[in-house]
């Protein structure tokens, strides 16, 4: 039976973020494959340990050569001789191509496999503030990780098509294989609403402190908002630090860290997701889907969803696009369950697709 060392980014103690959501979704796939005997886990950051300044500082120094956050050359040494005992190493962020490339000069016999979340280096160049020290040197690295992990993996995957032409672009390599975003379901039939959408819709914005979020949402606070009448609400972890900086989201409401954001995602009318810069594709689009709502997005946050986007709600890449289209559920309700959206993600987002295209991967 093939055996599996999964390399992930962290053990959490609590709520997963999108993207280890996604790492938790390949590994339940990898374990229905294999066995779940067959499948060890290596985390890089366990956060049941809390790390201290000196752990930071630690980190941070081996940026410059290519160790990226949370890897040291002892750490990538034992996870090459641990290597030795599974056929495929199954490395579940791109960053952590150094993995790949040691694993190569020692000579390891298995397959390595990578998955890109995003393009790194795109991906930290918009999350990381100009302001923060070292901002190249952190870009750089994540930069030739990605190269790493096009250079040595013997298997690349990545999200969707625009992905695959950067990786090209960037690193003379395209993907073997796309899979996009797939999310646990977690719709209960209970979710499902009969009601139309208000006359004056509740409108979520779901998305945690971060800067590509940060930017959308006070664009749309700025330039849509004031011409709309909606309940407007903000749930995200971090969030409240947002409201605290800027003057203009005083009169919004603003949610940050919640145990479940189900609740929130259920009474909204209408998903708000004005984003307009990142990689990858959008964990809370495909969310959103999962509960079967009405979204207006821009053309980023609809990234790798092949749909009819108005049957879903609307692409919206302007202010004028927004007004538009949030007026016209003003002025013509329809339900709040879009059963479009929902059979859009069993078809094409959910568990069921990912195991196929995963054992394609593993056994081709």
């Amino acid at each position: 039976m093939t055996k599996v060392l999964f390399i992930r980014y962290k053990k959490n103690n609590g709520i997963l973020d999108g993207g280890e959501q996604v790492t938790e979704m390949h590994y339940d796939t990898l374990t229905q494959l294999v066995g779940e005997d067959n499948v060890e886990t290596c985390y890089i950051h366990k956060q049941d340990k809390k790390r201290s300044i000196l752990d930071y500082l630690r980190g941070a120094m081996y940026f410059p050569f290519d160790y990226h956050f949370g890897l040291t050359p002892k750490k990538v040494k034992q996870i090459c001789q641990l290597a030795q005992n599974f056929d495929i190493v199954f490395i579940d962020r791109s960053v952590f191509g150094i993995i790949a490339k040691k694993l190569k000069e020692n000579h390891y016999k298995g397959r390595v496999i990578v998955f890109f979340h995003n393009v790194e280096a795109l991906y930290f160049d918009a999350k990381i503030s100009k302001r923060i020290p070292f901002r190249n040197v952190i870009i750089k690295s994540a930069d030739h990780n990605d190269a790493y992990s096009c250079r040595f993996a013997d298997k690349v995957i990545a999200l969707n098509r625009r992905d695959d032409d950067k990786l090209f672009e960037r690193y003379q390599r395209h993907a073997d294989i796309l899979i996009p975003i797939v999310f646990r379901d977690r719709f209960k039939p209970e979710h499902q609403s009969e009601a139309f959408t208000k006359a004056k819709p509740e409108c979520l914005f779901l998305g945690s402190y971060f800067a590509p979020n940060n930017e959308g949402l006070l664009w749309f606070v700025r330039n849509v908002l004031p011409h709309v009448e909606i309940n407007f609400k903000v749930v995200g972890k971090g969030m409240e630090k947002i409201k605290e900086e800027e003057p203009i989201m005083h009169d919004v409401e603003v949610i940050g860290s919640v145990p479940d954001l189900t609740p929130y995602i259920n009474e909204a009318d209408i998903m708000i997701l004005p984003i307009f810069k990142g990689s990858g594709m959008k964990v809370k689009t495909c969310e959103s889907l999962m509960f079967g709502k009405n979204i207006l997005g821009t053309d980023e946050a609809f990234e790798g969803y092949d749909a009819d986007y108005d049957r879903i709600g609307g692409k919206c890449n302007t202010a004028d696009d927004f007004i538009g289209k949030i007026n016209d559920f003003i002025t013509s309700p329809r339900p709040r369950f879009n059963t479009y959206s929902r059979q859009l993600y069993l078809e094409r987002y959910s568990e069921s697709t990912l195991s196929e295209k995963m054992g394609k991967v593993l056994f081709d």
